[in-house]
């Protein structure tokens, strides 16, 4: 397992990200869609759990199998998907990824949004909201601009396929941070378009946003099912009501080692032996 820690400074307050941070999923994640592939949203409803309360829960597909690099595509089906499940108790989240496919890879995502500076120094650096007054966003400008907050994720990737467990896990981080610098900067980017939006107008924009993806990707269906395997609640920190990434099963044949065959007994004798051939030759 590979573990990294990302943290993500905006010039925004976490109230405000909030809203950004939906209206920056939905519209990316349709801009990025097409024919059979992109992101399509199974469930969005709304979650309540003992210990963080009030949440929203989502269920998604991330069809991908172009982007894949060359080396993944050769051993993954032509239609494949990575299962997304995320349990929002905003300012804390828990997002999941898993492949029925390869049921030894996952990636366990948990973020804490804080009103602090944080460490980032990856941010932009022209651009100013007409509506707000801020940016652009020059160097040092953590300290001192106001409001700032930090996103503060924990990302656990794991990979437990012998000979692959290193590259894949590696190659998922690189894949993880790019995709966390691009959605922070088009949040801030796209800030005059979402500015003044309440939680219910948001919604109201993801719920037909995503509707419109889904219709854009053409609802391919699947060939392969989500894995079911469960697992013991102790190996994660997301909470009981939120079920755990499925961890165990073996993986498919063509990833095992290789085994020892046997010699065939048809084999001509007569290619291995000369003597046997010395032999019927003199009778």
């Amino acid at each position: 397992m590979l573990v990294k820690e990302y943290r993500i400074c905006m010039p925004l307050t976490i109230e405000e990200y909030r809203i950004g941070q939906l209206y920056t999923i939905s519209k990316h994640s349709h801009q990025e869609s097409d024919k059979g592939e992109g992101v399509e949203v199974i469930e969005n409803k709304p979650h309540e759990d003992p210990v963080h309360g009030h949440g929203q829960f989502t269920e998604k597909r991330v069809h991908l199998s172009s982007k894949l690099p060359s080396w993944a595509r050769m051993v993954v089906p032509r239609i494949f998907y990575i299962s997304e499940k995320a349990w929002n108790y905003y300012p804390y989240t828990i997002t999941e990824y898993t492949c029925s496919f390869l049921p030894k890879f996952s990636i366990h995502i948990e973020t804490r949004y804080a009103d602090n500076c944080g460490d980032s120094e990856n941010d932009l650096r022209y651009f100013c909201s007409m509506k707000m007054g801020r940016g652009p966003l020059r160097e040092g400008w953590r300290e001192h601009t106001r409001p700032i907050m930090c996103s503060y994720k924990l990302v656990n990737v794991k990979f437990e396929v012998w000979g692959l467990q290193t590259r894949v896990e590696q190659f998922v981080h690189k894949v993880i941070r790019d995709i966390l610098l691009i959605g922070h900067r088009q949040a801030f980017a796209w800030v005059d378009e979402w500015c003044g939006m309440t939680m219910d107008e948001v919604r109201q924009y993801e719920k037909e946003t995503q509707e419109a993806t889904n219709e854009k990707i053409g609802m391919v269906m699947p060939t392969i099912s989500i894995s079911t395997v469960g697992q013991s609640s102790a190996t994660r920190s997301a909470p009981a009501s939120a079920p755990s990434t499925p961890l165990s099963g073996d993986p498919p044949d063509f990833l095992n080692a290789p085994k020892d065959r046997p010699r065939k007994k048809s084999a001509p004798e007569m290619l291995t032996l000369p003597e046997l051939r010395e032999r019927a030759n003199a009778e």
